[in-house]
């Protein structure tokens, strides 16, 4: 007795389908390279299994992916011998996005760019393109090793169903049941030229049955179609842009040309060739994301499509193929963890990537479609705004690496809009700058307005305006750039250069309030490590800061937000000796009125920064008493 199974989409499928059917049609040719796609996975997944499951591929060793065309039924099939699907994966797989994070697709899914089409290679769905074309798609598929045959059927409409089905041998087919309009998928030229067009690169034959001749001798016979030739084998010089562009997009299942390529061979010791590729936008789960999207090969056989441990996880967004001369085989994830040959590959990754970052780094604007707008911009700054993030967790985690990546770092700054290099700082410090400086906070507009560099920019001094939670670690680990040291703007003492009258003048002003310091100190005890006046301040009446080796107040919110158990630090109450507000104090006698307003000055400075006063309650008391009295 067969029992078919009926399935609602997630949620989240339903949204992809819609904008699938809706808002690709123009691209939809493109669904027979993301079908062809996943069947040379299947079938490199298979071929990696039987290196050590001798049984698996059993008679049926002719590895391949046929093309099958019915006019009468209206078909078009993909039908490969690979490693197929069981029962429970066709519901994962067909029925579920399991890669992508449901809540940030939906999210993205409501917004404006709804119509992007840019959102299906983020999440890669490429399968549902499959609906571009075809109103009803059915796919048969037995996982190798098995007897079981399971059919996934759908059409698009809310549901799928499941039951059992016959197939002869293991491997995947799908039927896909073409619209009207999209009939020519039967006809062998359409398809021919599509094959060509976006897949000529797979690696596996890709066949497809023609009729030849006429009348009498008319036959049928099976051609391949593409040449089958990994891209990446070939001569530099062979390959085109526009071939580099089609095998980026085919290996990612990306919709976008990528921002850039490096096209490697290494010769010696060692025999490696690659090639890697930048994305030009990033997945919605790059920061959860820890997967790698270089795939591995050995002697142009596929080992695994996740090599994490040949590309450190601050470079996975880089995706692309690896093929070595010199693993085994029969490789494991534990041989490659502990073998010499893997830490030379990891190396040449690295340094291959960083190579073409630096050389787009160096380059002027070009022109680049942004949004549907020809916009003139530096691919850089577009790489930037997109990974720059995974550039600052590789200066913190790979110290082989920092010197290079400290000169691929952007930040903003008070110099102007825009985001410069540490190389650019440097050029435009003046000569009696000792340090680069900088502030950190949660966002712009709170950086620029903080008290912090008052007095740095009254002197002409630029300071870097760090936004990012990971900014503050990096500063730490560099410690330096070209022979300058970094300096927190909120961190100790700031050691700006003053002449004999400056010095002569800040001593007669902490002599002078020494006594409303002590008043202050004694008022705040129990928030404050001490009081002092600064020479930081020129605007603003108070600030806090950190011990110089200290940890930021930003850093200990991170920490807490994180779950860490961080213990609150007291810090330095700095005030503006020259400030009306501080002048005033010297002249309250009344003890519990002096409390009122060293804790307004306390909160104040706290709000400035970023930071919330610790009873919000108390505060508006005081401020609207203090309005009272005004």
């Amino acid at each position: 007795m067969t029992t078919t199974e009926k399935h609602v989409f997630q949620a989240e499928v339903n949204e992809v389908l819609s904008l699938v059917v809706n808002s690709l049609y123009s691209h939809r040719e493109v669904f027979l390279r993301e079908l062809i796609s996943n069947a040379a996975d299947a079938l490199d997944q298979l071929n990696f299994r039987g290196l050590t499951e001798h049984t698996l591929l059993g008679d049926d060793r002719d590895l391949r992916i046929e093309l099958i065309r019915d006019a009468k039924a209206g078909t078009l099939t993909i039908r490969d011998n690979g490693i197929g699907m069981t029962h429970d994966e066709l519901i994962q797989n067909l029925g579920t996005i399991a890669r992508s994070g449901s809540k940030k697709l939906m999210q993205s899914l409501s917004a404006e760019q709804k119509k992007d089409i840019t959102l299906i290679g983020q999440f890669g769905v490429g399968f549902y393109s499959a609906f571009l074309v075809a109103d009803s798609v059915t796919v048969v598929s037995q996982k190798a090793g098995s007897d079981e045959t399971w059919v996934w059927e759908s059409q698009a409409k809310g549901d799928f169903e499941v039951r059992p089905g016959e197939r002869r041998g293991r491997g995947t087919d799908i039927v896909l049941h073409l619209k009207e309009d999209a009939k020519e998928y039967c006809d062998e030229w359409p398809v021919r030229e599509v094959v060509h067009k976006y897949s000529d690169y797979v690696r596996w034959p890709i066949k497809m049955e023609v009729e030849r001749g006429s009348g009498d001798e008319k036959k049928t016979e099976w051609q391949t179609l593409n040449q089958a030739r990994a891209l990446w084998t070939r001569p530099k010089g062979e390959v085109t842009d526009d071939q580099h562009r089609e095998f980026y997009k085919s290996l990612s299942h990306d919709w976008q040309d990528p921002l850039g390529w490096t096209h490697f061979r290494v010769e010696g010791t060692h025999e490696l060739t690659g090639l890697l590729y930048l994305p030009a936008k990033a997945p919605f789960d790059l920061v959860d994301r820890r997967k790698s999207g270089v795939k591995l090969f050995v002697k142009r056989v596929f080992i695994m499509d996740d090599a994490q441990e040949i590309v450190p996880e601050w470079l996975r967004f880089v995706r692309g193929v690896v093929d070595s001369e010199d693993l085994p085989l029969n490789v494991s994830r534990e041989i490659l963890q502990k073998d010499a040959t893997t830490r030379f590959i990891k190396k040449q990754v690295v340094g291959k990537t960083l190579t073409l970052l630096e050389e787009m780094a160096a380059e002027g604007e070009t022109e680049r479609e942004v949004d549907g707008e020809k916009k003139k911009m530096h691919r850089y700054q577009a790489f930037w705004s997109e990974f720059g993030r995974m550039l600052k967790e590789g200066v913190y985690h790979d110290l082989d690496s920092r010197d290079r990546l400290a000169k691929l770092l952007r930040y903003r700054s008070t110099h102007g809009e825009g985001e410069y290099s540490l190389a650019e700082y440097r050029a435009r410090m003046p000569a009696d700058q000792k340090s680069i400086y900088y502030v950190a906070a949660d966002s712009l507009a709170t950086a620029k307005a903080s008290p912090h560099i008052e007095a740095l920019k009254k002197r002409g001094y630029e300071v870097l305006l760090m936004t990012d939670s990971i900014d503050e670690w990096i500063v730490d680990a560099l410690r330096e750039f070209d022979e300058k040291p970094f300096a927190s703007a909120a961190k100790g003492a700031l050691d700006l250069p003053e002449d004999e009258t400056e010095k002569q003048k800040m001593a007669a002003l902490e002599k002078t309030l020494q006594p409303v310091l002590e008043r202050v100190q004694k008022a705040l005890d129990e928030q404050v490590k001490t009081v002092r006046v600064t020479d930081r301040l020129t605007d603003s009446p108070a600030c806090l800061v950190s011990d110089e080796h200290g940890m930021s107040a930003r850093q200990e919110r991170v920490l807490r937000e994180a779950g860490h158990d961080v213990p609150q630090q007291k810090r330095i109450l700095e005030l503006n000796g020259e400030h009306p507000v501080v002048k005033k104090l010297s002249t309250i006698a009344d003890e519990a009125r002096f409390a009122d307003w060293s804790a307004l000055l306390y909160d104040q400075a706290l709000l400035a920064e970023g930071s919330l006063p610790a009873d919000p309650g108390a505060f508006a008391r005081r401020v609207a008493a203090l309005m009272a009295e005004g």
